[in-house]
């Protein structure tokens, strides 16, 4: 076999360790993150794996191999078909049904079992585990673990007479590391002082401003709404989710002087004429100097969306400065919005959406390369490079029973790096639209200013 630090090295390629800033489930914010899940997708180096892990023990010493679940599982499963011991399975919890055991496989009372686990961190988990196991009258005497992180678990284990076997530290592996050239100096230095106990300080990211952003805007659409932003010291989209051309009219000239973009659904006015609607709606957003956004959330392959873009009675083509378009229908979907910006749909703020993790990243990956795309509706952070729109904002901080969920100025700005809050019900719901557009334009430029 390879030498022990080829090998890690090709573990480490897997991805198995990331370093940065990490939040673990203590709550304790960490330099390092250990998952060493991945390894079980790579055949040759979970063989590899196996067999290091056994040539560090007495083998005649063990009647059972039994994996933590569920990193360790696959581990333990290889370590048996190398080894020909046994296999049994320790559940993570006891069936509801059935037998309701909690340990699975042949055994006999007795028996000496080797335990097997990925990480170990505290040990805390491991004697827990351990006392399950024992509780079938299985003896449990050695551990063997492929990662220490050196935070007291082996010490703990071994304290209460267990004896446990390391592949690898978390001190090595750094030491393998920066000798590769893979870990700074300084991020070696943050990490011992981690595992000391010492508090660790974490460079802050910094959020750019307004104006960085504007000076690195490639497209015309972004340009104007960061000068916009910069000139009325605002940030504010107010959504006008009404029903009638005076409601709508009503509502942009009183709160035209606080935002930057008027966000519509300009199907819903149900007394809609190109002439009557769009047109002094459009001699009002030059007068107060804002944007227009329709909210048409379009969802639908190419040919349709250019169609319901271009045409019909609505033709937004013609007077929307940009739109909202779902990214379902892939890169080349958005490709019919030339003349206009687009913000993508990423997440919805929806209680139940099914906008999930892996859905948000692809969405993010035609967000980040399409060039009509200058930003994002999402309920979390995204790249720099684009413009973070978060809708559901609310100084009352609240739902509304119906499955939507607010957020504060304060929380979106400082935890998510907004650039700019759409706020609905909050201004066009309330009594006095013009004095509530005026609070929420002072808190969201306060809670930039603050951001940043």
């Amino acid at each position: 076999m390879e030498s022990k630090k080829e090998f890690f090295l090709e573990c480490y390629k897997l991805g198995i360790i990331k370093f940065g800033r990490f939040t673990l489930k203590s709550g304790i914010e960490s330099p390092f993150y250990v998952d060493l899940r991945p390894l079980a997708s790579d055949p040759k180096i979970l063989k590899n794996l196996a067999n290091y892990l056994l040539d560090m023990l007495p083998l005649d010493n063990f009647d059972l191999i039994c994996g933590v679940p569920y990193a360790a599982l696959p581990m333990a499963t290889a370590m048996s078909l190398e080894s020909y011991i046994p296999l049994i399975i320790k559940r993570k919890e006891a069936k509801e049904y059935g037998t309701k055991k909690m340990i699975e496989g042949i055994y006999q009372k007795g028996q000496n079992c080797l335990l097997v686990e990925d990480v170990i961190t505290s040990g805390k988990s491991l004697v827990e585990t351990i006392a399950e196991i024992e509780q079938e009258d299985i003896k449990v005497a050695d551990i063997v673990v492929v990662l220490d992180r050196e935070q007291g678990g082996k010490q703990l284990l071994e304290s209460k007479g267990y004896r446990v076997h390391t592949l690898f530290n978390i001190s090595e592996v750094c030491e393998i590391l920066q000798e590769n050239g893979d870990l700074s100096d300084a991020e070696v230095q943050r990490i011992n002082d981690f595992l000391k106990g010492n508090h660790i300080q974490f460079e802050e990211k910094k959020r750019l401003s307004y104006q960085q952003k504007f000076e690195q805007a490639q497209h015309s659409v972004s340009k104007k709404l960061l000068e916009t932003a910069l000139a009325k010291e605002s940030n504010l989209i107010a959504s006008a989710d009404v029903t009638t051309t005076k409601e709508l009219l009503e509502l942009a000239e009183k709160v035209g002087p606080h935002i930057i973009a008027l966000k519509t659904h300009i199907d819903i006015i149900s007394d809609f004429d190109y002439q009557n609607t769009i047109i002094p709606l459009k001699e009002i957003a030059s007068k107060h100097k804002f944007l227009l956004m329709e909210d048409r959330k379009f969802a639908d392959i190419g040919n349709t969306q250019e169609l319901q873009f271009t045409s019909g009675v609505f033709r937004i083509t013609d007077w929307a400065d940009f739109v909202t378009s779902q990214v379902i229908g892939g890169f080349e979907s958005l490709d019919c919005f030339k003349n206009v910006g687009v913000v993508a749909i990423i997440g919805m703020s929806s209680k139940g959406t099914l906008t999930s993790n892996n859905y948000r990243e692809e969405a993010l990956k035609i967000a980040l390369s399409h060039p009509n795309v200058i930003g994002g509706v999402s309920q979390n952070p995204i790249p720099e490079e684009i413009l973070l729109f978060t809708p559901g904002v609310n100084l009352a901080d609240s739902g509304d029973g119906k499955g939507q969920q607010y957020n504060t100025p304060e929380h979106v700005f400082k935890t998510l790096h907004t650039d700019f809050i759409i706020v609905g019900r909050g201004i066009y719901k309330s009594e006095n639209p013009e004095q509530a557009a005026s609070q929420y334009k002072s808190a969201g430029w306060n809670a930039y200013l603050t951001s940043l």
